[in-house]
């Protein structure tokens, strides 16, 4: 190393700087190492790759070990290309295929539950009418009352609009106008499970959600093909399983990791740039590097800091773009019961008067959490707070003591047999995804020469969510920058189309969208 300044340390030039070792940045870096082009990854966490899929510190339970993650995670069907690109390598995991899903609903503090996750899955009815398979189960007609029945055709409505509206292939921002404005005449039960859906996914109360991500989570997940909603959850210790091999393969083809590495900002240095880091393995010493290329591949809050502080000339890179998706803080709570649950789903939703947001029965899905249970005859249950902000605001132990007591409120069969129970919060990295206007929102190519991002945050038409956008837009990245050096890009594997009926449907609608906006062009 050279000195460089007061207090700083300048590094060799590196050919590519990959900021960010989540799966964005890791699905970057093996797409340009595969092509000879090794890149430096620099990661902010000081002893976990992979970011919501990072490994994390182990609890002891009575002897008994447990990885604390960030939380469950499944893959999807569509997500194709993910899938794909672990399986080129052998390092796809097997899956814990997800079985059954519950909805919880709480009104009035009564609270009522139905299977719904196989009767979206296995419908007889094509979509987007799939959803009819549900009023086939007595559990969930149940729970409507005989005024619900009333608003039905505002719930089907506001589903055919979703089905005509194709927010990121039609670049529709649909500004102003919220997931709450939708479901405002729907029926409090079901207005309960699509907002609970969206919770889940978006990670935000009905009124902070935009309707162009809402409409577009539901496409790709559930509304255009039954088999969208097939996933498996991916097993226990994800940083171990997927993490840690794609590392060590993108080490194998030259490629380097730096652990405990936080990028403060970049300087554009003629075709190139240099990169600034604070080192925490050396008690946060400075250092810097020049980079033939970049590669930004953190969630968009540290996005936006980093942006904000770096400069082209005079003028600060941030200053280019006004929109960033929120990044939201999750919170998960685990508890060990000293008996199992009545049989059930392996999974499901909280809505409705609930706080705590969804529920997984660890000891369904995860072999340790089996073995533990094999042999003492416990369960372990898992369960997710995502925001609000004023929730999330108060104190670990006032959070824990409320999700154990919605817990035991939905599983009354295990009070009294609490033995042990965590809390922890995630970095705020969880996208709150949305639509801004091309020159507002940061794309795969951000109009500095040699400067790409990628995310799942990042504007990209993929119409993909969270791990599988994270993977394509690393792919894209990695590809506009092969480009600019005239190698070979690789292609990315197509979604399958809608299930027939709902193409037809997508189709007419938007056929008849065109027509009305001609009419008005010629008035």
């Amino acid at each position: 190393m050279a000195e460089a300044g007061e207090g700083q340390l300048l590094t060799a030039d590196q050919d590519v700087v990959i900021i960010g070792a989540g799966v964005a940045g890791l699905s970057a870096a093996l797409h340009l190492a595969e092509r000879g082009i090794a890149p430096l990854l620099l990661e902010a966490d000081p002893r976990y790759p992979g970011g919501r899929l990072a490994g994390g510190e182990e609890v002891e339970v009575n002897g008994w070990r447990f990885r604390a993650e960030h939380g469950v995670h499944g893959l999807w069907s569509p997500y194709r290309n993910l899938q794909a690109m672990l399986a080129r390598h052998n390092l796809r995991p097997v899956l814990v295929p997800a079985l059954e899903e519950s909805w919880y609903y709480q009104r009035r503090l009564e609270i009522k539950s139905a299977a719904v996750g196989s009767a979206i899955r296995h419908s007889w009815f094509p979509p987007p009418f799939h959803y009819l398979q549900l009023f086939l189960r007595w559990r969930f007609l149940a729970i409507l009352t005989l005024d619900d029945w009333l608003f039905l055709f505002q719930v089907w409505s506001g589903l055919l609009l979703a089905v005509a509206i194709d927010p990121f292939a039609e670049d529709q921002p649909m500004e102003d106008i919220y997931l709450s404005d939708l479901v405002y005449y729907w029926p409090d039960p079901l207005r309960s499970f699509f907002i609970s859906l969206a919770r889940n996914g978006l990670t935000a109360r009905p009124d902070e959600i935009p309707l162009s991500g809402f409409i577009a989570f539901l496409r790709f997940y559930t509304l255009l093909r039954r088999d969208a909603w097939e996933f498996g959850y991916l097993p226990e210790n994800s940083g171990d399983t997927v993490i840690d091999p794609l590392v060590k393969k993108i080490e194998s083809l030259g490629g380097r990791l730096r652990l405990g590495q936080r990028v403060a900002h970049l300087e554009q240095e003629g075709s190139g740039w240099r990169v600034h880091w604070l080192d925490s393995s050396q008690s946060g010493q400075a250092l810097s590097c020049r980079a033939k290329s970049v590669i930004l591949a953190v969630d968009a809050r540290s996005a936006q800091a980093i942006l904000n502080a770096s400069r082209s000339g005079n003028a600060a890179l941030g200053a280019s773009y006004s929109y960033f998706p929120p990044s939201m803080e999750t919170a998960v709570a685990r508890f060990w019961f000293s008996r199992a649950p009545q049989p059930g789903p392996e999974a499901g939703v909280f809505s409705g008067e609930f706080v705590t947001d969804n529920f997984f029965w660890l000891h369904r899905l995860y072999d340790s959490y089996h073995q533990w249970h094999r042999a003492t005859g416990g369960s372990a249950l898992e369960s997710h707070f995502y925001g609000p902000p004023e929730l999330l605001a108060n104190s670990d132990a006032f959070l824990l003591a409320y999700a154990q007591r919605e817990v035991l409120s939905a599983f009354p069969e295990l009070r009294g047999s609490v033995i042990h129970r965590t809390f922890q919060r995630n970095p705020p990295a969880h996208t709150l995804l949305s639509l801004g206007h091309a020159d507002q929102h940061v794309g795969i190519e951000t109009g500095w020469e040699n400067l790409f991002c990628c995310g799942d945050w990042v504007r990209h038409p993929t119409p993909a969510f969270f791990l599988e956008r994270a993977c394509v837009t690393g792919i894209e990245a990695a590809n506009a920058l092969l480009k600019r050096r005239g190698l070979t890009p690789w292609p990315l594997i197509p979604y399958l189309p809608p299930e027939t009926l709902a193409r037809g449907i997508e189709w007419a609608m938007k056929a008849g969208r065109k027509l009305m906006r001609r009419k008005k062009e010629t008035l």
